[in-house]
């Protein structure tokens, strides 16, 4: 095999990690690079962590001259605009900066491109449209490139939206009627990364592929219905009756998981991947299919050949019921410390006295106490800041218990069972804790 060096940018994602493992499987030379890494994708002295949005076309020249690289991936892409994620400075601006940085390096690169399919024409969102303007920017710049456009994409580990649809799956619901006849054409994400070691062993100068726009994905048109239908035959619930959600249900999951995106959550369900689901993934693979020569896996044998197992039913069961976690979580410690500070603060004050509390703290660590019980429902409704704010809530819910039991020990068996009922709220925390991370 000749020894290409490929680089991957934005190899933690969902294509991006397949594809660095894969190429690398084949006999390539692949540095992957993302913005952070998992501690077991690190154990790769290949994959390196760079803040690679902010590098500016300078930085990324010498990136591509210091690693000799012969081909760029680029996996690149945030789903909707949010703290963190700008779709205009990650799809177009990034892009521009790439296409600046490859002819100054001085070598023959080609740029491999992972856009998305449909006509332009029916672009609608920031999503859509900056990845089209990127699309825009590499036909113009007359450097080497191959522009795949994937359907949706099936792979071993699920994020995303690939997460939702095995959780429809493993649930007795359905989307609404006019979804699920939706067109959705899949790919294996194994058919992607064989594009790109099939483009990446073309010498430089084959002029068949110096500027080709594919769409990768089964000939065959598939609804999202057949595509949940598949993950049921996997998950061993093909045969369960079902529910269809409502529209309304739909829309209002959308609201509130765009409320989530401007906390630092990236919950499938938004605004943006529902107008993308309504509008379909369609195209036509016949040119890469001629192309390439190689015959899109189906479906079933994509998932045939990953068969579910007992973590797979597991995450899929548990992936919805995770916001509702976190969720029940917030409210729990707003809702509370909110109860004692405003709407039951004297007969908080009442408890602390009748247990002989001196009457210069019993205000003090009443109120201390509510605005923690609230700070911390705060810390767990942002992202960046949960992880601090369940081990926070344990431990200030193993504090009443303790405290409890050495100052006031008849509180354990009051008729409502309060500090009883903390145990399980440990319990969810730490499950939380648990569940907490997204790839």
């Amino acid at each position: 095999m000749d020894q290409r060096s490929i680089l991957v940018l934005g190899a933690s994602g969902l294509i991006g990690r397949f594809v660095t493992d894969d190429l690398r499987a084949r006999g390539f030379r692949v540095v992957g690079v993302a913005r952070s890494l998992s501690p077991a994708q690190t154990m790769s002295a290949l994959d390196i962590e760079l803040p690679i949005l902010s590098l500016d076309a300078a930085a990324l020249t010498r990136l591509l001259k210091e690693r000799a690289v012969d081909l760029v991936v680029n996996c690149l892409g945030v789903l909707q605009d949010g703290p963190g994620s700008d779709t205009n400075a990650v799809h177009r601006d990034f892009v521009a900066r790439l296409l600046q940085a490859i002819p100054d390096s001085g070598r023959a690169i080609r740029l491999v491109h992972i856009s998305i399919p449909g006509a332009a024409e029916a672009d609608r969102t920031a999503f859509a449209t900056t990845k089209r303007d990127a699309e825009r920017l590499i036909a113009a710049s007359g450097i080497p490139h191959a522009i795949l456009r994937p359907g949706f994409v099936v792979a071993p580990s699920a994020y995303g939206g690939s997460a939702m649809l095995r959780a429809l799956a493993a649930f007795p619901l359905d989307l609404p009627t006019a979804e699920m006849v939706t067109p959705f054409q899949p790919v294996a994400v194994d058919d992607i990364s064989a594009t790109i070691a099939w483009l990446a062993a073309r010498d430089i100068d084959d002029a068949s592929v110096k500027a080709v726009s594919w769409d990768l994905m089964l000939s065959e048109p598939i609804t999202m219905a057949g595509v949940i239908k598949q993950f049921r035959l996997a998950f061993g619930t093909a045969g369960w009756a079902r529910i269809a959600m409502p529209s309304f249900l739909l829309d209002l999951g959308a609201k509130i998981g765009d409320l989530a995106n401007y906390l630092g959550w990236m919950p499938p369900m938004r605004s943006t991947a529902i107008a993308e689901l309504r509008r379909g993934v369609t195209g036509d693979p016949s040119a890469w299919i001629a192309a390439t020569g190689i015959a899109p896996k189906t479906l079933t044998d994509t998932l045939g050949r990953h068969p579910a197992t007992i973590q797979d039913k597991w995450f899929a069961r548990l992936f919805l019921i995770k916001a509702l976690i976190f969720a029940s979580l917030v409210a729990f410690w707003l809702v509370s410390g909110f109860i004692a500070l405003f709407v039951s603060y004297r007969a908080a004050v009442g408890i602390l006295s009748a247990h002989n509390f001196p009457p210069a703290l019993v205000d003090p660590i009443t109120i201390g106490t509510s605005l923690m019980d609230m700070s911390i429902g705060g810390l767990i409704a942002f992202r960046r800041t949960a992880g601090v704010g369940l081990v926070a809530g344990i431990v200030a819910s193993l504090g009443y218990m303790f405290g409890a039991a050495i100052l006031t020990p008849d509180l354990w068996i009051e008729p409502l069972g309060a500090l009883v009922k903390t145990g399980p709220a440990i319990v969810l925390m730490l499950v939380a804790l648990l569940m907490l991370d997204n790839r």
